[in-house]
């Protein structure tokens, strides 16, 4: 039985490299003068799609350093996804299950929510909006988008992208990091990095689709390394676990694994190109950042490396899983100080970090031939 699984396992792999051989990004594509940004994933790029989703209360202090005020986002400031928008110069992306306010999506929409998984949902989820609905709530929109700008109505034209941006936008992606983490409440390590080609193959579908509704260039942001968050480590009870960062090795193997299959799928070619030209796909290296942001924090000017701002308990971790940070609402004196906000997502500081490095291009493959950084406002970044 074990040698037959591990066929089936190598077979499906196969299969899915050869799906998405098509997705060869064209070399040395600049990311800047994208009209519009269409990013799916979970709470790491959230603005307040599962706030508006399923009233999920995300109060203070959350939004404290830029915001000033709760905004629907895990963190005390702005998320990697505002970053990235702020260099294009682009306005943050609305979420779009919020219709209060009179939301623009004139530039594009947001379809995260946190929890997300890329897997669908089932019945002990917290979350409903998997990667799969993500992607057919962005069917709904283009559909109605397009049917009201048919109307030709001058006013809502203010608040919608023009027919032409669904192909020329640039679609962001950085989910996968909860499939991982609820594997782990049922599954061992070797289970869970078994079950990662069935994970890859529900995103490959979706993509997939994405691409059929005009989609045509992708920004993928691989998974962080998930050993290293606090609530990760507080909940663990092998010792012999955890490495000399103070994270839990087979949390980071298991991220090692799906991060090396997803960047597979993304740069394997075949002589059969199932795309015609002109899709761009580029695969972002986010956890190498991570960790050598958690490994070599001093550097960077933080404190600390692993313990929650905003958490209950003291050191070494700063976290409680029965204690949220909403319910202390007590975060650290200086938030620029500390890698992690609540135990599971980063801080402005760190996102600020993080998209430094990410959008300077070193990280991302195939590499751009001008960075995004040199050609954006960096104003806004550094």
């Amino acid at each position: 039985m074990a040698a037959y699984e591990g066929s089936f396992t190598s077979a499906l792999l196969l299969l899915l490299l050869l799906l998405l051989s098509s997705f060869r990004p064209a070399p040395g594509r600049p990311l800047t003068g994208y009209p519009a940004v269409f990013n799916f994933g979970d709470s790491n790029s959230d603005t307040g799609g599962l706030v508006a989703g399923v009233a999920f209360p995300v109060g203070p202090p959350n939004g404290e350093t830029y915001f000033h005020e709760p905004s629907g986002r895990f963190s005390d400031g702005r998320l990697i996804v505002d970053f990235l928008m702020d260099a294009m110069d682009l306005p943050f992306l609305s979420p779009y299950l919020d219709s209060v306010g009179g939301p623009s999506f004139k530039t594009g929409s947001n379809f995260a929510t946190g929890g997300a998984t890329i897997l669908p949902a089932n019945a002990a989820s917290r979350n409903p909006f998997s990667f799969g609905i993500q992607v057919a709530q962005f069917s709904r929109f283009k559909a109605r988008v397009l049917d009201l700008l048919a109307t030709g109505n001058k006013n809502l034209q203010k608040y919608l992208p023009k027919e032409a941006y669904f192909q020329e936008g640039l679609y962001t992606f950085d989910v996968g990091q909860n499939d991982l983490y609820v594997a782990f409440f049922s599954k061992t390590e070797d289970q869970v990095i078994a079950s990662i080609p069935t994970i890859l193959s529900e995103f490959q579908n979706g993509i997939q689709r994405l691409y059929n509704a005009g989609a045509r260039n992708f920004w993928i942001h691989n998974t962080g390394p998930l050993g290293c968050l606090a609530r990760v480590i507080a909940s663990n009870k092998n010792e012999s676990d955890v490495d000399p960062l103070g994270c839990l090795a087979s949390r980071n193997r298991a991220a090692v694994a799906f991060n090396t299959q997803l960047h597979q799928l993304c740069t394997t070619t075949t002589a059969a190109q199932l795309l015609p030209a002109g899709a761009n796909l580029t695969y972002v290296d986010v956890y190498a950042v991570k960790l050598d942001l958690i490994a070599n924090h001093s550097r960077y000017g933080f404190k600390e490396p692993l313990a929650a701002c905003c958490g209950y308990g003291g050191p070494p971790l700063n976290f409680d899983s029965r204690v949220d940070c909403t319910v202390t609402a007590n975060p650290c004196d200086d938030t620029s100080e500390y890698v992690n906000w609540d135990g599971i997502h980063y801080t402005e500081a760190a996102n600020r970090f993080v998209s430094q490095q990410v959008l300077s291009g070193n990280f991302s493959d195939p590499p751009p031939t001008v960075s995004f950084v040199a050609a954006a406002d960096k104003s806004k970044l550094f």
